[in-house]
């Protein structure tokens, strides 16, 4: 599987970076999104919410939403079981409006078992800056299933986390004045001058005349008054489907718990010999007793016999990586070894340790 997911890497279409668009290589300043949480209360459930013992806050929320409604229960004993704490989370979009509808996602905070069939009821979401910006209400589809009898039980999936499509309604936008801009940024996803300045010449070209200008190696500033366009609307527009080849620097990924290995293009290794394989060691014992004659004196010894034994494992042996080895020699050359893939992890992290693998190596 390893080699597999190596040799994808030298096709055609590995090899050489693609044009990308603007869009995907880039953030533009001041088009993002926030993050919104809120707490509430689950009900409808099937016998699966917080035990009240255990979840005290539960009650206290359900006591409260009660009170508002007109019901009171202050001095009552009630421990239903079909109801559940959750922390409720959003992604408020750039430029939502007004009665726009986001997706929510939900997840039990106490002792609850799971949110299958449960109703979420309306709770409102805070921004950061503690203002409410939507408030989320709905039946919640949950992405796992439990179930027990009285000495099991068995559970798939996460049944205590689920969504509610379309769950939550935008009730106040978020202040900005993306019309009013005379400048704005591009922020790329991965730093690289090379990448930077193709961007500027890219959008220069495409307007035919100076619009962009790289800042450093992760920005590159648009003037809009120079784009003579209505709106930075229209700029953007134009701008995102440009397509540009991004440059990217040499590395090496390993995932040690999968035994996974991802090379790019540009590895490169300087001339080093590499040497794998372990060695087998047998040593066996066979001593002999040795008796006398009849009626003679002599007496019995033990006369010792030793068998040993090295024998090389399957694999062990040599390979010699030449200077400025590219890709497909330093997958050939490794696999010229026979080695397993968590050798071969190894081995690359000593030719790192050793200076001769020019890229930058992770390891997760």
């Amino acid at each position: 599987m390893i080699r597999l997911l190596v040799f994808l890497l030298l096709l055609p279409g590995f090899v050489n970076a693609a044009p990308i668009r603007i869009k995907d290589l880039v953030e533009f300043d001041g088009v993002r999104g926030n993050d919104l949480v809120g707490y509430g209360l689950v009900v409808g459930l099937n016998g699966t919410g917080d035990g009240m013992r255990n979840a005290p806050f539960t009650e206290e929320i359900m006591t409260n939403l009660l009170e508002r409604l007109g019901v009171n229960v202050n001095g009552e004993q009630f421990r239903p079981k079909n109801v559940a704490a959750v922390f409720v989370t959003a992604s408020l979009p750039p430029f939502a409006r007004m009665g726009g509808r986001i997706d929510v996602t939900v997840s039990a905070i106490g002792d609850a078992k799971s949110l299958l069939g449960g109703t979420l009821v309306m709770t409102p979401l805070n921004g950061a800056d503690g203002q409410v910006y939507a408030v989320a209400q709905g039946t919640i589809i949950a992405g796992g299933v439990s179930t027990e009898g009285a000495a099991a039980r068995v559970v798939r999936g996460v049944p205590t986390a689920g969504v509610i499509p379309s769950g939550a309604r935008v009730e106040q936008e978020v202040d900005f004045d993306f019309a009013g801009l005379s400048v704005i940024r591009l922020a790329l996803r991965a730093p690289d001058f090379t990448t930077a300045g193709r961007i500027e010449n890219a959008i220069n070209a495409n307007f035919g005349r100076s619009v962009a200008v790289m800042l450093d190696s992760g920005t590159v500033s648009l003037d809009l008054a120079s784009a003579q366009m209505t709106s930075p609307a229209h700029v953007l527009g134009r701008i995102e489907n440009i397509l540009v080849e991004p440059e990217t620097r040499a590395r090496v990924v390993v995932d040690q718990r999968s035994g996974t290995i991802v090379m790019g293009a540009d590895v490169r290794i300087s001339r080093v010999a590499v040497a794998q394989g372990s060695l087998t060691l047998r040593v066996e014992e066979s001593p002999m007793v040795v008796q006398p004659n009849p009626f003679s004196d002599g007496q019995t010894i033990v006369v010792p016999r030793t068998n040993a034994s090295i024998t090389p494992a399957p694999g062990t042996g040599m390979a010699e990586l030449e200077g400025s080895t590219n890709l497909s020699q330093v997958v050939a050359g490794l696999n010229a070894l026979g080695v397993a893939p968590h050798d071969m992890i190894d081995i690359l992290k000593s030719i790192n340790a050793a200076g001769a693998l020019h890229a930058e190596f992770l390891v997760h």
